[in-house]
């Protein structure tokens, strides 16, 4: 990658939901000026790191249809077969699961990962343990999406709170068409996400590679 299209990567716009955030640290930066000098370089520092937490580089989609995208950056961390969450009334038939780690250093913005239309979204309360652990899937809090496919199978996408994150936006509407790569949420501060891919489809990543959100491809749905 070129030198300026690195700073474009880390000197994205942020995402709106940064925006308080980068606030709070300009209006500390300004106190500080007239204040106390600590409190101006404390808040100058905390609005440069949401700068950087809450950029939202522009991502290019794979043109070919049919294809499991990426739902977040990060490294996969697991790769298992699993029932989706049980509030969003899939069944229980075990599916691969492929979750993705997103540490601070990610981008946290999330993307849709298949071209569909939202069947159904569920919230569900729970723990905030460390979300790099298998067991976040079932104990943390999480926000999770069932995605129809065109040709009627679906896959789930699960936004999972971390050890830090306490909140979970999703932009997206029960009938709502979606289309892979678009964005459709964040986890502020530390996350994980998982995508249930439908019955019978294997994925064709490993465990520790890097996600790009909306451009890496998890799994041909066609195969």
């Amino acid at each position: 990658m070129s030198i300026p299209a690195s700073f474009r990567l880390v000197l994205a716009p942020p995402h709106p939901a940064g925006k308080p955030f980068i606030l709070a640290g300009l209006v500390a930066f300004a106190a500080g000026l007239a204040l106390a000098g600590w409190l101006a370089w404390l808040g100058a520092l905390f609005a440069l790191f949401c700068l950087y937490f809450f950029r939202d580089p522009e991502r290019v989609a794979p043109e070919r249809t049919g294809l499991a995208l990426a739902p977040a950056d990060g490294k996969v961390v697991s790769i298992v077969e699993a029932p989706p969450p049980p509030e969003l009334g899939l069944g229980d038939a075990p599916r691969w699961r492929v979750a993705t780690f997103l540490s601070v250093l990610d981008v946290h913005v999330n993307r849709v990962p298949v071209d569909g239309k939202v069947e159904r979204i569920a919230y569900r309360h729970g723990s905030f343990i460390d979300a790099s652990l298998d067991k976040a899937s079932a104990n943390n809090e999480r926000n999770a999406l069932a995605i129809r496919l065109p040709d009627g199978r679906d896959v789930a996408v699960v936004q999972i709170a971390g050890l830090v994150a306490r909140r979970i936006l999703c932009d997206l509407h029960e009938g709502e068409s979606v289309r892979a790569g678009a964005r459709f949420g964040i986890i502020r501060f530390g996350s994980r996400t998982d995508l249930y891919l439908p019955v019978g489809v294997r994925p064709l990543v490993s465990v520790g590679q890097k996600m790009v959100g909306g451009e890496t491809v998890i799994a041909d749905l066609s195969a």
